[in-house]
C-alpha cells in the first residue's frame, strides 16, 4: 500500500544575529518577532509551533529587552510550542576551534535545560560547510540527526539552489559518517531552508505554489514525508499559516498538510526511510560542484578577526583553563562563572556571518571590542591562577637577592621554548620617595652583571638587556592601590624540557664574573642561521632555503610573496580574468641582522613593492549593478602604489624550524597577498588541521570544479609529505590556503582586501580593505615522513600556545620548584583541553586520535580518584578501577577522560 504524501511545514526564521545590519538593529526586529509569537500562542489562533533556529542565544538577546517574559518563554518551550537548541550560537564550523565547537554544544544544552526541553537536532542550516567530525560530536551528545543546507549540493547567488548534474546524494536524506565511523542521519535542505516560505492563502496562487513546491520536494525525498521550511533569513512569522494550510488541504486532498516541528518530523521520517541511503563521508565542503559558492574565502576576509579569535581561543582553552585546574588542585576556587562569561562573549563573535568577516563594517567593529573583553578576562584569570599556584611553590632555594621566575607550560606536551620576560629589577613605591625623582634615580644606577640558575646553582645561557623605567602599581587584596616606578631588564633564555602540564622555576641573580656557559651563535653570517635542527639561508629576493639537518632534505626558495587582484567580495575571492599574479621573486630585498645570540637570531627582510593601487573603474559599476562575482570583467588599475613588507625571520635554539613575522603596510585596495612554500614533494594529496581532525584533502578538485581557485580552510597547520620527507606550515590565525600545481606549492593567504559584503544587495564595506598595518605569523617545520608519523603536529600546535612566565619573590611553600600536575602518553594523540566539568568539580581532559591507527592512551591524573571515560557533554560512562587511566583509542576517535579530585 502506497503511503500518503505528507507535507511537514515547519515555521522558523533563520536568525543571523548580525549581518547586513549591526546587532542592535537586528535585535530590534527579533524582539518584534518573538512578541508576535507570544501573542499568537496566547491567543490560541491554531499556530502550533515555531523552531527558534537552533541557538539559545536568541533567548538571551530577547530577554535582555523583555526580562519580564522569561516565565512566558519557559512555559511555551515546555509546552513544545517554541523549540530551542542544541547550540548556543549558529557558529561557523571551520573558523572556530575544536573546543569552541564543543563549548557551543555544552552551553546550548545547558541553557536549554534551564527551560525544560531541547530539540535534539544537529542544526547547520546555513553553515559554510561542516567539519568531518561533526557526526562524532553529535553522537557523543546523544544526537542522531543533522540538518544542513551547504556542503553537498551547490548554492548560488542569494542562496539560490542550483540543480547540478552532479549531486553527492540522490536524496535529501542520507547517511553522514565521520572518519571514526560515527554515523547520523543527514537531512539536506535540497531546496534550501526557505522552500516553504510565504505560503499563499489565495486559492489560485496556492495551487500554483504547491504544484511547484511539492514536485521540487518529491524530486529529492526518499520517503513520502516532505519537509517545507516556512521562513528564511530574519523572516517575520507567517501569522496566517493555519489558513494557508487549510487552503492547501482543500486543493490537494491526497496530501496531508501538517504544521509540524523537527521532533515529530524526525520521528516519523525514521520509520519510513528506505533500506539503502547514500553515505557521505567526512567534510561537507562542496567538492563536486562548480566551486563558485562554497564561501571558503570567508577564511581570508578580515584576517585580523581570525587572528584575534585564535589568540582568545588559545588563551581560554590552552592557558586559563589548565592553570585554573592546577590552582583548583591546591584548594583554590575554579573560576567557572568567569570562564563561562568569557566563552559566551567569544561565541558571540562565532556566528557564521561574524567570524567569517562577511558583514557590514559596524558588525566587525563591535566584534573587536568583544575580542578585547575576552582577552582582558582571560588575562586576569591567567594572572590570578598563576600567582595562586606560585604562592605554594618554595622559591627560597637561591642566594639572597635572587629573583625567581616561574615558567608554566600548559600545552600538554613537554617542550623547549625561548622565554622573553620583562623583569622588574628594582621598584620604588611613591610612598618611599618623591615620585618625580624616582625615574632618574633608577636610571642612574649601573646595570649589574646577571646570570640565570636553577635551585641547584646550574647556570643557563641567557641574554639580559637594559630596559626602560616604567610606571606600575600593585592592587593589594587588603589595601589601597600602591603606585611605583620600576627598572626593567629584558631577559631572554631557553627553557628546556618544560614539564607537561606543569612548571619550572628559574632564578635571576647577580654575578661577579662573566658567564662561561656560552654556546655558538645561531647567526652564521649576515644571510645564514643555524641551530640543532635546521640551516636557513636567506636570498637576495628575501626568500629563504631551509635544510632539514635530520634528513638532509632541502626546501628551496620559501617565503616568496604573491599578489593578485580581487574583484570578488567578503564571501568569495575572484581574480581578474587572465591576470598573472605579481611576486617578489625578482624584487631586491633589504636584509639586515636584527638580533644575534646563541639563544635567538633574527634577520629583518624589507620589500618595497609597487602593486596596482586598486581595481579599475568598472568594478564600481559591476558592484552597483549586482553583477555576480564570477561574471565580472573588471581588472586592476594602471596606477601603482607602494606597499612595504617587513619580514622578521627568526630562529631559536632547539626550534624545529624558523618562525616568521611580517608587518604589511597595506596602501592598496582590491587585492590578495599570499606567501608561497614550494615543497617539490610529489604527492596527490595533503593534510590540514581541522576540527578534531588532521583532514586529508586532494591537491586538485573534482572534474566538476570550474573556479580557477581551489582554496581550503585550516586551523593550526597545513602539511605535505611524499612519505619520506614532509613540510608543515603552522600559523596563528591564517585560515586560508591553496595547493598550487607548480612545484606542489603551499600558498597561505596573509591579507585580503575587498570592498563589499557581496550577497543579496550592494553593501559597501570600506573597512574590509584592511588599509594600514596588518600582521601575519607562521612557522616552517621540515620533518621526516608525515606530520603525524614524525610528531611534527605537536610542534605545530605548540606554536600557537604561549608559555606563561611570572616573576615572583622568595618565599616558603609546599610545592617543589619543578612539577608536573598531570602526565599522559599516547602515540598520535593530540590534546584538546583540560578543564573542570561544567556541572560538577571533576577534571575532564580531552584528546583526539590524529591517525588512522588504533592507539593506547595512558593517563596518570594528579590527586585523582574514580576515573571514567566521558564524552563531549561530560557524562560518566565507563569507570576505571585503578588510579591509572588506560584506554584504547580508535582511529580518529575523540576521547574524554574524567576523574574526581581528592580532597
Amino acid at each position: 500500500m502506497e503511503l500518503k504524501t505528507t507535507a511537514h511545514i515547519i515555521s522558523h526564521s533563520h536568525w543571523d544575529r548580525e549581518w547586513y545590519m549591526p546587532f542592535e538593529k537586528h535585535r530590534y526586529h527579533l524582539v518584534k518577532l518573538i512578541d508576535t509569537l507570544i501573542d499568537l500562542f496566547e491567543k490560541g489562533e491554531n499556530f502550533q509551533s515555531f523552531h527558534l533556529d537552533g541557538q539559545t542565544i536568541i533567548l538571551e538577546d530577547y530577554l535582555q529587552i523583555r526580562p519580564s517574559k522569561k516565565e512566558t518563554i519557559k512555559k511555551l518551550i515546555q509546552e513544545k510550542k517554541l523549540h530551542i537548541g542544541p547550540w548556543y550560537v549558529l557558529q561557523d564550523a571551520f573558523l572556530t576551534s575544536s573546543e569552541a565547537n564543543v563549548r557551543n554544544m555544552q552551553y546550548g544544552l545547558q541553557d536549554a535545560k534551564e527551560y525544560g526541553t531541547v530539540s535534539m537536532l544537529g542544526y547547520f542550516p546555513d553553515t559554510f560547510g561542516v567539519y568531518g567530525q561533526a557526526p562524532q560530536l553529535l553522537k557523543q551528545a546523544g544526537i542522531n540527526t543533522a540538518a544542513f543546507g551547504r556542503g553537498v549540493k551547490p548554492t548560488g547567488f542569494n542562496n539560490m539552489v542550483s540543480d547540478a548534474k552532479t549531486f553527492e546524494s540522490p536524496y535529501s536524506e542520507l547517511k553522514w559518517q565521520s572518519p571514526d565511523g560515527s554515523t547520523v542521519l543527514g537531512i539536506l535542505f535540497a531546496n534550501w531552508y526557505s522552500n516553504g516560505n510565504e505560503i499563499p492563502v489565495d486559492p489560485v496562487e496556492a495551487k500554483k505554489y504547491w504544484e511547484t513546491k511539492l514536485q521540487d520536494a518529491k524530486k529529492y525525498s526518499s520517503t513520502p514525508h516532505l519537509l517545507f521550511m516556512n521562513g528564511c533569513d530574519h523572516q517575520p512569522v507567517q501569522v496566517n499559516i493555519a489558513e494557508a494550510i487549510k487552503v492547501a488541504e482543500e486543493l490537494f486532498p491526497n496530501v496531508m498538510f501538517v504544521h509540524s516541528n523537527f521532533d515529530d518530523y524526525m520521528e516519523i521520517l525514521q520509520q519510513s526511510l528506505p533500506a539503502q541511503l547514500q553515505t557521505i563521508t567526512g567534510e561537507l565542503r562542496n567538492q563536486r560542484t562548480d566551486g563558485w559558492s562554497t564561501l571558503v574565502n570567508t577564511a581570508s576576509a578580515r584576517i585580523y578577526l581570525k587572528q584575534m579569535n585564535q589568540e582568545c581561543q588559545t588563551l581560554l582553552e590552552k592557558v586559563a583553563e589548565p592553570l585554573s585546574v592546577f590552582s583548583y588542585f591546591l584548594g583554590h576556587e575554579y573560576p567557572r562563572d568567569y570562564l563561562r562569561y568569557a566563552w559566551k562573549m567569544l561565541m558571540e563573535n562565532h556566528t557564521h556571518d561574524s567570524i567569517c568577516g562577511c558583514s557590514v563594517d559596524e558588525v566587525h567593529r563591535e566584534m573587536v571590542t568583544r575580542f578585547e573583553k575576552v582577552h582582558q578576562t582571560a588575562s586576569m584569570i591567567i594572572e590570578e591562577k598563576a600567582n595562586q599556584i606560585i604562592s605554594h611553590i618554595s622559591t627560597n632555594h637561591a642566594k639572597e637577592g635572587a629573583i625567581p621566575v616561574v615558567v608554566f607550560n600548559t600545552s600538554g606536551n613537554t617542550r623547549d621554548v625561548v622565554v622573553e620576560k620583562d623583569i622588574e629589577l628594582e621598584k620604588i613605591f611613591f610612598a618611599e620617595m618623591p615620585f618625580s625623582e624616582i625615574p632618574e634615580h633608577l636610571r642612574s644606577k649601573p646595570l649589574p652583571a646577571l646570570k640565570l640558575v636553577d635551585c641547584n646553582g646550574t647556570e643557563y645561557v641567557c641574554e639580559t638587556k637594559e630596559g626602560d623605567v616604567r610606571f606600575g602599581y600593585d592592587l593589594p587584596d587588603d589595601g589601597f592601590r600602591r603606585p611605583y616606578f620600576t627598572r626593567i631588564v629584558k631577559l631572554t633564555f631557553l627553557a628546556e624540557e618544560l614539564p607537561c602540564f606543569g612548571y619550572k622555576t628559574y632564578f635571576l641573580t647577580t654575578t661577579t664574573k662573566p658567564s662561561e656557559n656560552r654556546s655558538q651563535s645561531i647567526l652564521k653570517n649576515a644571510r645564514e642561521l643555524e641551530n640543532e635542527y635546521v640551516h636557513v639561508t636567506v636570498h637576495e629576493n628575501g626568500s629563504y632555503t631551509v635544510k632539514d639537518k635530520q634528513t638532509g632534505n632541502i626546501f628551496n626558495n620559501l617565503g616568496i610573496y604573491d599578489n593578485s587582484g580581487d574583484i570578488g567580495n567578503e564571501y568569495m575571492y575572484r581574480k581578474p580574468n587572465g591576470e598573472v599574479p605579481l611576486t617578489t621573486k625578482d624584487l631586491q630585498a633589504q636584509i639586515k641582522v636584527l638580533e644575534d645570540s646563541s639563544i635567538r637570531s633574527i634577520l629583518e627582510i624589507v620589500h618595497e613593492w609597487d602593486i596596482p593601487k586598486e581595481a579599475d573603474e568598472q568594478l564600481k559599476d559591476e558592484k552597483e549593478k549586482l553583477v555576480w562575482h564570477k561574471d565580472r570583467k573588471s581588472g586592476r588599475s594602471s596606477e601603482m602604489i607602494t606597499i612595504r613588507l617587513t619580514t622578521l625571520l627568526q630562529l631559536d635554539k632547539n626550534a624545529k624550524g624558523p618562525t616568521v613575522k611580517v608587518s604589511i603596510d597595506n596602501q592598496a585596495k582590491d587585492h590578495r597577498l599570499r606567501v608561497l612554500f614550494p615543497t617539490e614533494l610529489k604527492t596527490k594529496e595533503h593534510v590540514a588541521d581541522s576540527v578534531f581532525e588532521v583532514a586529508k584533502r586532494p591537491n586538485t578538485p573534482e572534474r566538476e570544479w570550474e573556479n580557477p581557485s581551489f582554496d581550503h580552510h585550516q586551523q593550526a597547520f597545513v602539511s605535505m609529505s611524499d612519505g619520506k620527507y614532509g613540510l608543515t606550515i603552522a600559523n596563528k590565525g591564517l585560515q586560508e590556503y591553496e595547493i598550487l600545481d607548480q612545484e606542489h606549492t603551499i600558498a597561505v593567504t596573509i591579507l585580503r582586501s575587498t570592498s563589499e559584503l557581496g550577497d543579496w544587495g550592494f553593501f559597501p564595506t570600506d573597512d574590509a580593505q584592511c588599509l594600514g598595518t596588518n600582521h601575519a605569523e607562521w612557522m616552517v617545520i621540515p620533518h621526516r615522513g608525515t606530520v603525524v608519523e614524525s610528531g611534527a603536529f605537536k610542534d605545530a600546535y605548540s606554536f600557537q600556545i604561549p608559555v606563561t612566565a611570572v616573576q615572583t619573590d622568595v618565599h616558603d611553600g609546599t610545592l617543589p620548584v619543578e612539577k608536573t600536575f598531570f602526565t599522559w602518553e599516547g602515540e598520535a594523540l593530540a590534546i584538546s583541553s583540560m578543564k573542570l566539568a561544567e556541572e560538577r568539580n571533576d577534571v575532564i581532559v580531552r584528546w583526539f586520535n590524529t591517525s588512522e591507527k588504533e592507539t593506547t592512551l595512558i593517563a596518570l591524573p594528579g590527586k585523582g580518584k574514580n576515573g571514567y571515560k566521558s564524552s563531549i557533554i561530560e557524562d560518566i560512562n565507563q569507570q576505571f578501577e585503578s588510579a591509572q587511566l588506560q584506554e584504547k583509542v580508535l582511529p580518529f576517535e575523540i576521547i574524554s577522560l574524567g576523574w574526581q579530585v581528592e580532597e
